[in-house]
C-alpha cells in the first residue's frame, strides 16, 4: 500500500469528500492526462485508472471520463466502480457502456479498445468482494446509496 494510502481512505469516505471531489478530481486527471501525452493519471498516485472513452447513451459523442479502476491480476482486464463517489445516482458513464458496451481505454500511455460487460449475480458478489479488499472505502459508499453500485468488467477487443 502507497504511503498515506491509509489516510487518502479514511478521507475519501467522508460525505465532504464525495461532494467535492467530483468537482476538482476527473478535471485535475483530464489536464495531467492530456500534458502527460497519456502516462500519468494524478489520482492514479493512489488508484490504478484509466481514461474511459465511450460514446454517449443519447448524444452518440465521445465521452473521456478519468476513472479509478481495479486491474484483474493476469487476465489483462479492469473492473470499472460505478461508486459516484457514494453519491445517489449513477455515474453518466455506467448508462454510456450499458449503451455502447464497446469503447477505449487509456492505460499507462496505450489506447485498448475494449468490451464492456456489466457484471451480475456471483460474478458481480465475487468482483465486489475483491474492490473492497482492493479499496475498502467503496463499502462506505455503498452504505450511502439505495442504488446497486455497478461494476463492469472491460475485456480487450481484437
Amino acid at each position: 500500500m502507497p504511503p498515506g494510502a491509509r489516510l487518502v481512505q479514511k478521507v475519501s469516505s467522508t460525505r465532504a469528500f464525495a461532494k467535492i471531489a467530483p468537482h476538482f478530481i476527473p478535471a485535475m486527471d483530464r489536464a495531467f492526462h492530456r500534458l502527460t501525452r497519456g502516462k500519468i493519471l494524478l489520482s492514479a498516485q493512489m488508484l490504478p485508472g484509466v481514461v474511459l472513452t465511450a460514446r454517449g447513451a443519447r448524444s452518440g459523442l465521445p465521452r473521456r471520463t478519468p476513472l479509478a479502476c481495479m486491474p484483474e491480476e493476469g487476465t489483462g482486464t479492469w473492473i470499472l466502480i460505478g461508486s459516484n463517489f457514494g453519491r445517489e445516482g449513477h455515474p453518466a458513464w455506467t448508462a454510456n457502456l450499458l449503451e455502447h458496451p464497446d469503447a477505449e481505454v487509456s492505460w499507462k500511455g496505450e489506447d485498448v479498445p475494449v468490451r464492456a460487460e456489466l457484471l451480475t449475480g456471483k460474478e458481480r458478489e465475487e468482483a465486489w468482494r475483491a474492490v473492497l479488499a482492493f479499496w475498502p472505502p467503496y463499502a462506505t459508499y455503498q452504505a450511502r446509496v439505495e442504488r446497486e453500485i455497478r461494476l463492469f468488467r472491460l475485456t480487450r477487443r481484437g
